[in-house]
This record gives C-alpha cells, sequence and structure tokens, in this order.
C-alpha cells in the first residue's frame, strides 16, 4: 500500500466521527444507514436512522411490515423512493435468501434499489469484499488529488472516477478504505472552502500542489427548474386536516391535502381546486388564505397557494381520504404537506390564544 493511503487510513482511526451505523458490521444496520445517507446529510439521517430501527431492528421486521407503515417510519426524510426499494428487497432477501443479507455481487446487486455504490459500501465494510464506492465526496476527493477534471455527474466523468476508485481498493480493510476516501471529503476536502491545512494527504494532492483546488472537479451545468403552480385545500374537521393519499409514480402512496394543478397563469384557482375535490367527491366552500408555500422536486420549483375549505356536505368516506393530526400525522406525508400543515396548525394556536 502506497504511502498516502496508509497516512489516510491513519488519518480515519483517529478522526472518524463516531456515527451510530460505525462500529458494527451488521449488514442490515450497514444497508440501512447507506440507504439513508443517499442524497441526504448526515445530520438529518442520523435522528431517522436510530427511529426507524427502533421500529424495524431486523430484517424480517422490516419485511413483515406494511407498506404504508415503513413510508410512515420515513416521513420527513424524503426521496420516498429509497423506502420502497429497502422493504421490497428486505422482502425478497428473506424469500430467496432464507433472511441472510447475500454477499456475493450479482445477487446483492440484483435487489430492489441496490445500484453500485450500495453494492460497494455494504459489501465491503460488512463482508471486506474488495470493491469501491463513489459518491459525491469520493468524487470530489479523486479528482482534486489527481487534478483529474471529471464530474461524477457526466457519463464520461463517472466511467473515469469509477475506475481510478476501483484501482486504489486495497486488500486489507477495503470497508475502511472507502470509509475513509467519504470522512476526508465530507469533514475536510468540502467543496467550497475546503480544509487543505487539516489534510492528511496534502503533499501528494495535485490539485493543491498546483494552487488550483478550487477548479476540481469541473462544476457541472445546472439544469433550469421548472415552474410548477398548484393550489391546496385545507379542509379541518375537530383539529384534523383532510389528507388524500397520491397515486401515481411520484410520491405514490404518501398523503397531503387535496389540491389542483394551476398551469399557466390566469386560470380561477377556485374553479380549479373546486373541480378536484369534486372529482374526490368533496363538496366545500373555499376561501383564499392569502398564503402560500414553496417546494421543489428534482427539477421543478412549486409554488401551492394554500386555500381553507369548509364542507358543504359530508366527506365520503374512501381508502384515499383521511383526517390527519396536523401536529403528529400517523401516516406519511409529502413533504408540501408538512408545510402546508404548519399553517393548519397555527390556526389551531390563534383559536387556543383567543
Amino acid at each position: 500500500m502506497s504511502g498516502w493511503r496508509r497516512r489516510l487510513l491513519a488519518w480515519y482511526d483517529r478522526h472518524r466521527r463516531a456515527l451510530p451505523w460505525r462500529g458494527n458490521r451488521d449488514p442490515y444496520r450497514v444497508w440501512v444507514s447507506e440507504v439513508m445517507l443517499q442524497q441526504t446529510q448526515v445530520a438529518t439521517a442520523t435522528p431517522f436512522y436510530q427511529s426507524f430501527l427502533d421500529r424495524f431492528p431486523t430484517l424480517a421486521t422490516l419485511a413483515r411490515a406494511r407498506a404504508a407503515d415503513v413510508l410512515a417510519a420515513w416521513s420527513g426524510l424524503g426521496y420516498y423512493r429509497r423506502a420502497r426499494h429497502l422493504h421490497q428487497a428486505a422482502r425478497r432477501v428473506v424469500r430467496e435468501h432464507a433472511g441472510q443479507v447475500p454477499d456475493d455481487v450479482a445477487r446483492f446487486g440484483s435487489l430492489p434499489g441496490v445500484g453500485r455504490y450500495t453494492t460497494g459500501a455494504v459489501l465491503s465494510i460488512c463482508f471486506d469484499r474488495r470493491l469501491a464506492v463513489l459518491d459525491g465526496n469520493v468524487a470530489r476527493v479523486l479528482s482534486r488529488l489527481h487534478a483529474l477534471p471529471a464530474s461524477v455527474k457526466s457519463p464520461s466523468g463517472a466511467r473515469a472516477l469509477w475506475a481510478l476508485a476501483d484501482s486504489l481498493v486495497p486488500t486489507h480493510r477495503p470497508g475502511d478504505w472507502n470509509q475513509a476516501l467519504m470522512e476526508l471529503g465530507a469533514t475536510v476536502c468540502l467543496p467550497r472552502e475546503p480544509r487543505c491545512e487539516a489534510c492528511p494527504i496534502r503533499r501528494w494532492c495535485r490539485a493543491y500542489g498546483l494552487g488550483r483546488v478550487a477548479e476540481f472537479p469541473p462544476a457541472a451545468p445546472r439544469r433550469r427548474p421548472e415552474r410548477v403552480r398548484r393550489a391546496v385545500a385545507l379542509i379541518e374537521r375537530g383539529g384534523r386536516i383532510l389528507m388524500v393519499r397520491r397515486e401515481g409514480r411520484q410520491l405514490e402512496g404518501l398523503w397531503e391535502p387535496p389540491g389542483a394543478e394551476l398551469g399557466a397563469n390566469g386560470v380561477s384557482v377556485r374553479a380549479a381546486l373546486g373541480a378536484a375535490l369534486r372529482a374526490l367527491g368533496v363538496r366545500a366552500r373555499l376561501e383564499p388564505t392569502g398564503r402560500s408555500v414553496r417546494h421543489a422536486i428534482t427539477y421543478h420549483a412549486i409554488e401551492v397557494e394554500v386555500w381553507r375549505g369548509t364542507p358543504t356536505a359530508p366527506v365520503p368516506r374512501r381508502a384515499r381520504l383521511r383526517y390527519v393530526d396536523p401536529v403528529t400525522p400517523s401516516v406519511a406525508i409529502t413533504a408540501m404537506g408538512r408545510k402546508a400543515c404548519t399553517i393548519a396548525s397555527s390556526w389551531a394556536e390563534r383559536r387556543g390564544a383567543v
């Protein structure tokens, strides 16, 4: 092993953060952590990790759970497809692998939601498989270390970085090696204002030696967000808010206040929202609140007008409709729904202050 790689592992042994998923090689627990950390920062994922394991302490308990309960436990973490895939994969492991997480690349990699990164992370950490990982942190470290003008967000850049990552994984301690690269990127080799003075391998870093750290990796072109207008109706009964369960590919199975897409400017919000409610069998008198919430999903910048609805007829009993406590909901609510619930909660607080 080269000098800089020994130096990096020694640094990791001394300075790694005490994270709740470290210090064990239980593949289920490591797997859950890696899924949660995809597109989510450590500080955000940490409390969810412990509460999720409290509810589903083993892969078998997760496999037995209802999909709605898994989504509810994931509520607030976002990117719910991760939870659906993890649940489906747990069921397959129980059904096809006697409840044991497979340590084979092909078998583990074929599970729902498991890609090259997750395969490398779980199998290297838990089974000492000599497999690389490549996430944003690792890509940044490798790009700077080799002054390699490659972005993980471009196909050619990702191929080059994966090849480099593969070539560096040692036979001894491959899991610690992968975590050391990720730790360095997360705590020292930062995207902006990197802490080069604290870097244990800066003497081997070509970008540092050239005085061009800020140029690596090259910035990927940004896609302009598509603006979307929506409206939702907050229909209250006894302090609870009416929710509808979403259907279709995006956010399927999650709950939010009933609403409507508004399309171009000039559309009558009252008419569009009223039509959407009637399609659910709900009839209500609608009044604007003057409030709106902003939200983003992938490349969509969404502005949602919040209206208040007063039922003019009993709300029908349907599986897709449910009244939910806006403060402590028992179902998985979309991020937009939680923001709307904050407005509903403020109404209750004002009533209580009167």
